[in-house]
C-alpha cells in the first residue's frame, strides 16, 4: 500500500463517521471490530426535522434488526494500520510522485518516490483508492471514460466541540432558514452543521454566530438542549455528485472517491468505499484461488450498481433537506408535504431506513 502522507496526518483528518451495517459486518468479518464495537456508538434510530417539528425513523424494526455505527474514519484507519503490521502487510508512508503504468497489458506496475529515491513494484492488478484528486482515474483514457457530475449551490458549515450532543441519535433538519444536521463523535464530542452559501468564509461565523443559527433552525425543543462551546475545528465543505464510469480498465481498479463523491447527506461516501473493496476483494480471491476471472470482469458493473444507488439517495436526501436559492414557495410547501408523508407512512420510512443503513452487497448486479 502507497499512502502520501505520513501516519500521523492520516489519523488526524477528521472524516466521516456513520458507519452502514454492512460496513460494520465488514468490519467484524476481519476481526477489527472490537474497539469499533467498544468505543463506537450504535444509533436504532434517526430523526428528521422541519421547523421545529421533529419525528424519529426506527431504523432496527423498520429494516430487521440493521443499525448504523458512529465511529470516526479516522478510527478506523487507526485500527486497519495496526491490523496491516499484525498481518505483515507493508504500508509505505510519505511515497511521492505515485504513477500506475501499463495497466492496459499483462505486466502493470507502479512507481513512486521516496526519500529521494525511485522505486517500483511489479503488479498483478493495480486498485486506485487515491481520491477524486489523484492520479488512478486519469489513466483510463478519455475515450474510454465517462463522467457524471452535479455541484450543488451551497455548502456545510461545520464544527466540532468537545460538549455533549443535543440527541442521542442524528437530527437531519429542513428549516426555512437551510439545513442543519446534530451529530456526534462520541458522548461529550458534538459535530454540528449548517448550511451555508459557498461565498461565505470561516471568519463569517464566529462561534457565537454559529450556535445561534443552528439553534434556531433546531428548534425550541431540540435547542434547548444544545451545549455550546468553542470549536477545536470549523470548515466549509462543497457539496457534489460525481460518478467516473468504468469502475476497472485493464488491470486497474477504481475504488471509493476515485471513483465516486456523493454528497455527505445520506453519510455514503466511507460506506461505498468500503463495499468497492469487499467486493474487490471477493473478484481477487476468484481470480487467484479459483481460477476464475468472471468476478474481475464483473466488478465495475457490480460496484457501479451499488453506487447508483447509493447516489439517487444522496441526491433525494439532500433535495429534501435543502433550501435551493433557485426554489420558491411551491418548492418549501412539497418539501414540508413530502417529510409528512414520510411521518405518516410505513413504507416510505422502510424506504429512508433500508437506504440509510446501507443496501446489502447481495443487491449489486452480478
Amino acid at each position: 500500500m502507497l499512502e502520501q502522507h505520513d501516519r500521523e496526518y492520516v489519523e488526524g483528518r477528521v472524516r466521516a463517521g456513520v458507519l452502514e451495517q454492512t460496513t460494520v459486518d465488514l468490519l467484524d468479518r476481519l476481526g477489527l471490530g472490537a474497539r469499533m464495537h467498544e468505543e463506537g456508538l450504535v444509533h436504532a434510530g434517526v430523526n428528521l426535522a422541519h421547523d421545529g417539528e421533529m419525528f424519529r425513523i426506527d431504523l432496527e424494526a423498520l429494516t430487521g434488526g440493521s443499525t448504523v455505527m458512529v465511529y470516526g474514519q479516522q478510527e478506523i484507519m487507526k485500527d486497519l494500520f495496526d491490523a496491516a503490521a499484525e498481518r505483515g502487510v507493508e504500508i509505505i508512508f510519505e511515497a511521492e510522485d505515485v504513477r500506475p503504468h501499463g495497466i492496459d497489458g499483462d505486466h502493470p506496475y507502479v512507481t513512486w518516490r521516496k526519500e529521494g529515491r525511485e522505486e517500483r513494484l511489479e503488479c498483478a492488478f493495480v486498485a486506485g483508492c487515491d481520491g477524486y484528486h489523484g492520479v488512478s482515474r486519469g489513466c483510463i483514457p478519455t475515450t474510454v471514460l465517462k463522467t457524471f457530475e452535479r455541484s450543488y449551490p451551497f455548502g456545510w458549515l461545520g464544527i466540532l466541540a468537545e460538549v455533549p450532543p443535543a440527541n442521542h441519535e442524528l437530527i437531519y433538519c429542513n428549516h426555512e432558514r437551510g439545513f442543519a444536521l446534530a451529530s456526534m463523535r462520541s458522548p461529550a464530542r458534538s459535530r454540528c452543521y449548517v448550511q451555508c452559501p459557498l461565498e461565505d468564509r470561516l471568519e463569517d461565523w464566529p462561534d457565537d454566530r454559529f450556535w445561534d443559527e443552528f439553534c434556531l433552525r433546531l428548534g425550541v425543543e431540540s435547542a434547548a438542549k444544545v451545549a455550546r462551546g468553542q470549536s477545536f475545528e470549523k470548515s466549509i465543505a462543497p457539496l457534489r455528485s460525481f460518478v467516473a464510469e468504468p469502475m476497472r480498465f485493464g488491470r486497474l481498479f477504481l475504488a471509493g472517491d476515485a471513483a465516486h463523491i456523493v454528497p455527505p447527506t445520506g453519510a455514503k461516501g466511507l460506506n461505498l468505499a468500503a463495499a468497492d473493496v469487499a467486493l474487490l476483494a471477493e473478484a481477487l480471491n476468484e481470480h487467484f484461488n479459483r481460477g476464475s476471472s468472471d468476478s474481475i470482469a464483473g466488478y465495475s458493473a457490480r460496484a457501479l450498481s451499488r453506487t447508483w444507488k447509493a447516489e439517487r439517495f444522496s441526491w433525494w436526501f439532500t433535495a429534501l433537506m435543502h433550501r435551493f436559492p433557485e426554489n420558491g414557495p411551491i418548492e418549501r410547501r412539497l418539501q414540508v408535504a413530502e417529510l409528512d408523508y414520510i411521518r405518516g407512512s410505513r413504507a416510505a420510512q422502510t424506504a429512508l431506513a433500508e437506504n440509510y443503513v446501507g443496501l446489502p452487497l447481495e443487491w449489486t448486479t452480478k
